[in-house]
């Protein structure tokens, strides 16, 4: 098996492409602000990801923007200091200030070479697309939560994923490769959908899985590569 046997890759985009854990340790400075103790960023992140896999489960109709005030609202309680709305609502809206990592608009435009390209995103329409304009690419599809009805790791994410390939594109699952970081949200349910997959492990070397819920079910994983850049590397030196 061969990175060049598929004709479309398709991408989670948070945590793979954009730079989800700076932007959201940096929209909660305000609220960290207010905590009279110092927490360290990973204690942070990992508290983010145990409320915000809890609100995609309860509320999964709800678009991003709102799930993330939400979020912030809860971890408020947690820390025991108040949130105004405004504040709630900031921190909701914050995703199109979250960075791309370095290497990934270059990456997505060599790639656009060589496949149909398509996101699968827990995010809504009007917050990814200040994170599209940072990534600086034209999909073939953009597959949002809030198009969808519901969050990954949902099945149905990625069952949307495979009929509207097959009707807008004309591309078999058999012939996408799923490319993501997120075990919990892309691996498992990718996994238990037949898929072929690509871990984009951008917390090499660090330990914990920061933003990130702790993965509830078995996965494989095909390739894996620390950054986009050594996944175009790779792709480069197959085709010699």
């Amino acid at each position: 098996m061969k990175l060049s046997d598929f004709k479309m890759l398709t991408f989670d985009t948070y945590g793979t492409l954009i730079d989800w854990e700076s932007g959201i340790y940096n929209a909660l400075q305000p609220l960290l602000d207010k905590v009279p103790i110092k927490l360290g960023r990973d204690e942070v992140l990992e508290l983010f990801a145990e409320f915000e896999i809890r609100q995609q489960t309860e509320t999964p109709t709800r678009i991003y923007s709102a799930l993330l005030a939400d979020v912030a609202r809860a971890i408020a309680v947690k820390w025991q200091i108040r949130i105004s709305d405004e504040e709630a609502i900031a921190f909701g809206r914050s995703v199109k200030d979250w960075p791309a990592f370095a290497d990934s608009p270059a990456a997505l435009d060599y790639l656009r070479q060589h496949y149909l390209m398509a996101t699968v995103t827990n995010c809504d329409r009007i917050s990814y697309m200040g994170s599209n304009a940072r990534l600086e690419i034209e999909w073939d599809a953009i597959y949002t939560a809030q198009d969808i009805g519901c969050y990954k790791p949902s099945l149905r994410n990625f069952e949307y994923l495979f009929e509207h390939a097959r009707r807008d594109l004309g591309i078999l699952p058999q012939e996408i490769l799923h490319v993501a970081q997120s075990l919990t949200h892309d691996m498992v349910p990718a996994t238990q959908m037949g898929m072929t997959k690509v871990w984009i492990n951008r917390r090499h070397g660090q330990e914990g899985l920061g933003a990130t819920a702790p993965p509830q079910g078995d996965y494989t994983i095909e390739w894996e590569f620390p950054g986009m850049a050594e996944f175009v590397e790779a792709h480069r030196q197959e085709r010699g």
